[in-house]
């Protein structure tokens, strides 16, 4: 499974692109907000990081303007990836993308239908917001079960990409699930590595290393 770091904070993106375990970013216009950067120069400095899948997202939301803002994000540079509402502008707009040969990821997925209709399109990945799906009673884990099991049914190319990650259980039912990316927040990052036990064993292992006789 491949991770995304969820951020458009550049120190956080340096940070998680030093563990050398990072594939690619994901951004939207909040996270990009708090960086104060307009967003073609915040996006260039993350390529210039982050060699892979960069998703820039259109503030558009009818087809021209979501075709013109993509094609301009989409110039930025080679990775960058255009970001779609999931809505029937927009994915009108995939499909022209699709044809250019732009790739996108569908965002605010909520629905196996949803799903199907981003790929039908041509997505390139979808996003699946699973936290706020939690956030209203309901498993946003079935829902990529769903999908997986959708895009496996008819061999389509779009990847699942797990948004909306809160904690590391999440990313560990995605990868259990069989998604094919998790966009994830720094902070869940960096809970991924921690164990308890695996601090204990440590602790213990140096403990017992002061007594090893030095010769």
């Amino acid at each position: 499974m491949k991770f995304f770091i969820d951020s458009g904070d550049l120190d956080e993106i340096k940070k998680a692109a030093a563990m050398g375990l990072l594939d690619g970013v994901t951004t939207n216009p909040s996270l990009l907000a708090k960086g104060g950067k307009p967003m073609k120069q915040a996006l260039a400095e993350i390529a210039a990081v982050v060699d892979g899948p960069i998703s820039g997202e259109v503030l558009a939301v009818d087809y021209e303007g979501i075709v013109r803002e993509g094609r301009e994000i989409a110039a930025i540079h080679k990775n960058l990836v255009v970001k779609v509402p999931l809505i029937p502008a927009g994915l009108r707009a995939v499909k022209t993308f699709a044809a250019e040969g732009i790739k996108t990821n569908v965002t605010l997925c909520f629905s196996g239908n949803q799903a199907l209709l981003a790929a039908k399109a041509g997505a390139t990945y979808v996003s699946p917001f699973i936290g706020r799906i939690d956030d209203t009673s309901h498993e946003g884990m079935q829902l990529i079960e769903q999908i997986v099991t959708i895009y496996s049914n008819y061999d389509f190319d779009t990847e699942v990409l797990v948004a909306s990650v809160r904690s590391p259980t999440h990313v560990l039912q995605a990868a259990l699930l069989g998604a094919h990316v998790c966009t994830i927040p720094f902070k869940v990052i960096e809970q991924l590595a921690y164990h308890p036990l695996t601090d204990l064993g440590l602790a213990k292992f140096l403990e017992d290393g002061k007594k090893i006789p030095k010769g």
